[in-house]
């Protein structure tokens, strides 16, 4: 493993993003910190974001689980409607904006491969094709039965929320198939109804760019705030750099070590980490 100073970090992940003929955006959970999103760190950073589970005993787990739809719907909506309404008022960091704009002077493309929901890439203007979105998304519903009513918008849906209570206040949404309760279109734990369908036409395309990827070429992976609890993304990234040669950039406060010395690591929060290179990049000294 290896890790170099943070000057040396910054240089060295500047003439590789410089390099480069095609990005590839790996981005997991700590990728919406900067933008002030919580990203549920151990059960204090889940309580800390949602008080009224913390009183009763409720972890992340427990909530963002089909049973809790079943057992609670008024509870799990307060929690999955206030992420969707929160999510959907959150200014994107300017970090999203300079990957956007080293993606779209790549001569040979860029995609982006998350794990987030919070559809904060769309947000910021990424256009929908480039986007992988391995979980879901909040912003797209799903029955929560099994009726084959695929996958929709939940464009439609205003969550009224009792946040103090993590309570929803006005009626959950509805299949338009069957009418039982929605639910988001995201990957949950125990889940064995998600619907994956949209992910999946998303992975298609992300899988049929990479084929496209030949030796000569030069690849770099940016890994964003992934972490190795849940570790979708990082797997992503390694698979990437493994099976295309492609070159690592991974940026993470806590977890930065690379596996060989032609990746890099920064040990740095997403905004300053890619700010700091986008300013090396653009110098003119």
């Amino acid at each position: 493993m290896n890790v170099s100073s943070p000057n040396k970090d910054i240089q060295k992940a500047t003439d590789l993003v410089r390099q480069a003929d095609r990005l590839i955006i790996a981005a997991g959970a700590g990728m919406g910190v900067d933008s002030g999103l919580p990203d549920f760190r151990g059960k204090d950073g889940f309580w800390k974001a949602y008080p009224a589970l913390g009183r009763e005993g409720v972890d992340f787990y427990s909530i963002a689980n089909p049973a809790s739809f079943f057992e609670q719907p008024a509870r799990a909506w307060g929690f999955y409607g206030h992420r969707l309404n929160r999510y959907r008022t959150t200014v994107p960091h300017p970090g999203f904006e300079i990957l956007k704009r080293w993606g779209e002077a790549m001569p040979l493309g860029y995609r982006v491969f998350t794990s987030n929901v919070d559809g904060q890439f769309q947000i910021a203007g990424f256009d929908e094709s480039v986007i992988h979105e391995c979980h879901g998304s909040i912003h797209h519903l799903q029955c929560l039965g099994d009726c084959g009513s695929g996958v929709w918008s939940a464009r439609d849906f205003e969550p009224h929320v009792d946040d103090e209570n993590c309570l929803l206040l006005n009626a959950p949404p509805r299949c338009p198939i069957c009418g039982q309760m929605a639910r988001p279109n995201v990957l949950i734990f125990g889940d064995a109804n998600w619907e994956p369908w949209r992910s999946e036409a998303q992975r298609q395309r992300e899988e049929q760019w990479l084929r496209t990827i030949h030796d000569g070429q030069r690849t770099v992976v940016i890994e964003i705030g992934a972490g190795t609890t849940i570790p979708s993304v990082r797997h992503f990234s390694q698979r990437i750099s493994y099976q295309f040669g492609g070159r690592l950039i991974r940026i993470n406060p806590d977890e930065c070590a690379v596996p060989s010395s032609l990746d890099v690591g920064i040990a740095s929060g997403c905004a300053q980490a890619l700010t700091e290179i986008n300013q090396v990049l653009f110098s003119k000294g």
